[in-house]
């Protein structure tokens, strides 16, 4: 039933499965199983900042396994970026950029030179993120690729008071649906079509954004699913039933093809990101090091050739649709958005699952560097082709998040 038309944008699901399916997606999957994309920074100890919640999940497959540090690449591990003599002679000054954590040292000379005028610029009115402190001692590297995201058996009480308060406490939805993703309630979804007819764009846009990554997030658990587990072996693979439960237009009543509908909403917001962040990553100065000079030089290679595809695409989603009236009214309806957004990148601090917080703390970063990027846009035409760009930043922590956060979808 997921076919045809997307509300608010002028494309259909059939052009993008096309373009995703035989253009884009086959590129990404070779740029995520590079070195400089595997490997993400996460803090998974930080407590709970919204109630007092010890109930860890005991399940196994809810452990990450972080990586010894000997595994992960010296370039990325060191922060180094020494590709030069005349980098060398930046260190004592790298030195000082990096005690004031302004930006993760992994990332260019030109960048680290950029920090040392930019240290009292602070971005924090840019994020739409609560990143983690990378340099705390609990923050470990971990191998994405070794820790898929999958079921891990996380569920009952605990997973639905997470999407519980991200739903009632920071989506902007209609007061009277209280579970929009629980099964079978038919009446929540005669109040969301009455709802989306009577708000603004903005307000539809943000729903549709958590719903469709809450959608993303239950695909991948149905899509590789515990099928089998005896003490010789462990099966994956997909759970029909599963997610029929989940997105059945029968069993949802008429509510799951319109979750899976916000998910190709979602995926033309982080292809519309990715499409405009192009004068970022195109500068000679910008590298993804990891201390292979040519292999990294194929990553970048291989990086622009996703960027310009990205740009290729026939039917973008048209941001200035949103917060473009009354300009003092556009301001507070940003300024609630980006605060409704970093409430959410919270809450998944809170989430049991060590498995499920490493993924929901990469996905909600990736969608909000996508956000962050989007209300961007002059910043980012102002960029120039050499030399520091002052005015727009990204983390090595924020381009591996957006990456993968979009390669889940």
């Amino acid at each position: 039933q997921v076919t045809g038309h997307l509300d608010d944008c002028t494309c259909d699901v059939e052009t993008i499965d096309a373009f995703n399916n035989y253009k884009l997606f086959p590129r990404l999957n070779e740029l995520l199983e590079s070195d400089y994309f595997r490997y993400y920074k996460v803090n998974l100890n930080k407590p709970c900042p919204f109630w007092n919640d010890n109930s860890h999940c005991g399940i196994r497959d809810c452990a990450v396994k972080p990586c010894p540090s000997d595994e992960v690449p010296d370039g990325i591990r060191s922060g180094s970026y020494k590709y030069s003599e005349e980098a060398n002679s930046l260190a004592e000054e790298c030195e000082e950029a990096k005690r004031l954590g302004a930006v993760d040292g992994s990332l260019s000379k030109e960048t680290q030179q950029a920090v040392l005028q930019w240290t009292r610029h602070d971005d924090s009115s840019d994020s739409f993120c609560e990143a983690d402190d990378i340099y705390s001692p609990d923050a470990e590297y971990v191998d994405l690729l070794l820790n898929p995201e999958r079921y891990t058996g996380y569920k009952g009480p605990d997973a639905w008071k997470i999407w519980n308060s991200i739903y009632e406490e920071n989506c902007f939805k209609p007061q009277n649906v209280k579970r929009p993703l629980a099964s079978g309630r038919g009446e929540s979804f005669i109040y969301l079509t009455k709802w989306f007819s009577s708000v603004c764009v903005e307000k539809r846009a943000f729903y549709k954004l958590i719903s469709g990554l809450h959608a993303s997030i239950n695909i991948h658990l149905s899509a590789r699913y515990l099928l089998q587990d005896t003490w010789s072996e462990k099966k994956w693979g997909p759970n029909v039933t599963e997610f029929q439960q989940r997105f059945d237009e029968v069993i949802t009543r008429g509510e799951g093809p319109r979750r899976l509908k916000n998910l190709y909403f979602l995926y033309l917001i982080e292809l519309r990101a990715l499409s405009k962040v192009r004068p970022f990553f195109e500068r000679p100065g910008f590298q993804l090091y990891t201390g292979n000079k040519s292999h990294d030089a194929e990553v970048k290679n291989l990086l622009l050739e996703i960027l310009r595809l990205a740009k290729s695409f026939p039917l973008h989603f048209d941001e200035n649709s949103l917060f473009a009236g009354n300009k003092k009214e556009a301001a507070k309806l940003k300024e609630e958005f980006r605060l409704h957004f970093k409430n959410i990148s919270k809450i998944m601090d809170c989430v049991g699952c060590f498995k499920c917080r490493l993924w929901g703390k990469l996905q909600t970063q990736g969608l909000g560097t996508a956000l962050k990027i989007l209300f961007s846009e002059k910043l980012i035409e102002k960029i120039p082709e050499s030399g520091p760009s002052y005015g727009f930043q990204l983390t090595r922590q924020e381009i591996v998040a957006l990456f993968n956060a979009f390669g889940r979808l």
